[in-house]
C-alpha cells in the first residue's frame, strides 16, 4: 500500500515539474514582430506600418522589427511613420536591407536601434520633386528640422573618453542634418558641399548603426542575445493596398476632376444622369479613405457639400452670379484642401510645408485639369468618338416636323413678360401665353418685349427700352 502511494506521489511530482518547466519556458520565450516595407514611402507603406504596429500591440510582443528597403518617397507620410515609431510603447528596431534613402533615412533614425546588412546605405534625405530636382529651401528647412528633432528624441548617453565621463547624443543631430543639407560641415565625416550617406561600417563608426547582420534572426541572436524566440509578421491585405492606392495624391487629383466635371455636365442635362453618378462615386472614393484614415473630418465633408449646394443655387435659383456662388466656390476648394492636411479644426501646427504644398497643388491642378476636360468633352459630345451618341446630332426637315409652327409668325411682334425671365419664363403676346427665353438677361414681370427670333422650338425675346 505504501509502495502504491509513493509511486502516485512521484508521478504527481514529475507532472508538477513538467508544468512548471513549460510555464517557465513560455515566460522566457521572447516574441518579435516583423513589418516589411519594400516599396516607396507613401500611403500604402504608412498603412502597413500603422496596421502592423496595432497588431503587434494586440499580440503583446516584446519588440517590433521594421524590415526596410526603400529609396524614399513622400515626406508627409514619412513624417507620420516616424511619429508613430517614436510614440510606440515597445522598442522598434529597423533592419536596413540594402537601402534607407531620403524618407527611409528619417524613418530609420526614429527607431530605437538601427541594424544594417553589409553593403547597405542610409542617408541622402534632401527633399526633391518627382523629377529628382531639389526643392526650394523652405522644404529643406522643414526636413532639416524634423530629422534633427528625430535624432534628438533618443536623448543623450554617458560615455567615457580619455578618462572623462561625458554626455553625448545617442544619435548626433548634426549628422542627421548633414543627410539633408550639403552645407553642413562635420570634420572627418563630410565636406560642406556634399549630402551625407553612410555605408554600414561608417554608420556603425559614427553611432548610426548598432551592428551589421544578414537577417533579423542574426540580430536577435547576435545583438539581443536571445536563443528562444518566435517571430510573427504582418501580412498586408487587399484592403490595405486598396486604401493605400486611394490615398495616392495623383488619384486624388483625378477624383477631384471627376467630381467637378460630373457636377458641370449634370447641370447641362435635365434629370439625373450618368454624370451625377460619376460625381457621387468619385466623391465617395475621395472622401471615405481620408475619413477612415483620420485625415478628413465630418465638418470638412459638410463644407464640400454646402459649397456644392451654394453653387447649384447660384446657377438654378438666384439670377446672375454673386456672393452665393463665390462663397460656394470658396467652401468647395477649401474643403477639398483641408481634407488633405492633418489640421485640427483650423489648427495647423502639425501641418508641414510639404503637406500644404501637395494639398494645394493637388486641388489647383485638378481644377485646371477639370476645366480642360470640360472644354474638351463639350466639343466632342454629339460630334465624334465614344461621345457621338450622347447627344442628338441629326437635322430634321420642315416637312417632317410634327409640332406647331405658329411661333414662327410671332417674330417682330411685341408682348409683355408674364413671369420673371431668368433667362427663361413666360410672355403674353396678342393675348396668348408662350414660353420664351430672354436675350436681355434677367427680366422682371410686366416688362415690354419684342420677339427677335424663333429657333429650335423656342422664341427669343428682347426688352423694349
Amino acid at each position: 500500500m505504501k509502495q502504491i502511494f509513493f509511486k502516485q506521489n512521484i508521478v504527481k511530482f514529475l507532472f508538477v515539474i513538467f508544468l512548471l518547466s513549460c510555464a517557465m519556458k513560455s515566460v522566457a520565450q521572447k516574441s518579435y514582430y516583423e513589418i516589411k516595407i519594400f516599396k516607396e514611402i507613401g500611403a500604402t507603406s504608412w498603412t502597413y506600418l500603422k496596421n502592423g504596429l496595432k497588431e503587434a500591440q494586440e499580440k503583446q510582443v516584446d519588440a517590433v522589427f521594421l524590415h526596410l528597403n526603400t529609396y524614399g518617397g513622400q515626406v508627409d507620410f514619412a513624417d507620420s511613420m516616424r511619429t508613430a515609431i517614436l510614440n510606440y510603447s515597445k522598442p522598434v528596431y529597423v533592419f536596413i536591407d540594402n537601402n534607407a534613402a531620403s524618407a527611409g533615412a528619417l524613418i530609420s533614425i526614429a527607431c530605437d536601434s538601427i541594424y544594417m546588412r553589409q553593403g547597405a546605405n542610409i542617408g541622402a534625405a534632401t527633399v526633391v520633386n518627382d523629377n529628382g530636382e531639389k526643392m526650394p529651401d523652405k522644404y529643406q528647412s522643414y526636413m532639416r528640422s524634423i530629422i534633427r528633432s528625430t535624432a534628438e528624441a533618443h536623448g543623450k548617453v554617458m560615455v567615457v573618453e580619455n578618462g572623462d565621463t561625458l554626455q553625448k547624443w545617442f544619435r548626433d543631430p548634426k549628422i542627421a542634418e548633414a543627410m539633408v543639407d550639403e552645407f553642413v560641415y562635420i570634420p572627418g565625416i563630410i565636406d560642406s558641399t556634399k549630402i551625407l550617406t553612410f555605408t554600414a561600417s561608417e554608420a556603425v563608426e559614427h553611432g548610426y548603426c548598432e551592428g551589421i547582420y544578414e537577417d533579423i534572426d542574426g540580430i536577435i541572436k547576435g545583438a539581443l542575445h536571445e536563443s528562444d524566440y518566435v517571430i510573427s509578421s504582418y501580412s498586408p491585405t487587399f484592403g490595405d493596398d486598396l486604401k493605400g492606392w486611394l490615398l495616392n495624391p495623383v488619384l486624388h487629383g483625378i477624383l477631384i476632376m471627376l467630381i467637378i466635371g460630373g457636377i458641370y455636365f449634370e447641370m447641362q442635362t435635365p434629370g439625373v444622369g450618368f454624370a451625377l453618378v460619376v460625381s457621387i462615386v468619385a466623391a465617395i472614393l475621395y472622401f471615405a479613405p481620408l475619413y477612415i484614415d483620420g485625415l478628413a473630418t465630418a465638418w470638412e465633408g459638410i463644407m464640400i457639400v454646402v459649397g456644392v449646394i451654394l453653387i447649384l443655387l447660384e446657377v438654378f435659383v438666384i439670377p446672375g452670379f454673386g456672393i452665393v456662388g463665390i462663397a460656394g466656390i470658396v467652401l468647395l476648394i477649401s474643403g477639398l484642401i483641408l481634407t488633405l492636411i492633418p489640421n485640427d479644426f483650423f489648427t495647423f501646427e502639425k501641418v508641414s510645408g510639404e503637406q500644404l504644398y501637395i494639398a494645394l497643388a493637388t486641388v489647383l491642378f485638378s481644377l485646371i485639369g477639370s476645366t480642360v476636360l470640360i472644354v474638351y468633352l463639350s466639343s466632342k459630345i454629339g460630334v465624334e468618338g465614344v461621345f457621338k451618341n450622347l447627344a442628338l446630332n441629326k437635322s430634321i426637315d420642315d416637312e417632317y416636323v410634327g409640332v406647331s409652327q405658329k411661333e414662327n409668325s410671332l417674330v417682330g411682334k411685341e408682348g409683355i413678360t408674364e413671369t420673371v425671365l431668368c433667362p427663361s419664363g413666360k410672355v403674353v403676346i396678342e393675348g396668348e401665353s408662350y414660353n420664351a427665353v430672354s436675350e436681355s438677361g434677367y427680366l422682371n414681370e410686366g416688362v415690354k418685349v419684342i420677339v427677335k427670333k424663333y429657333a429650335t422650338g423656342q422664341i427669343y425675346v428682347k426688352e423694349i427700352k
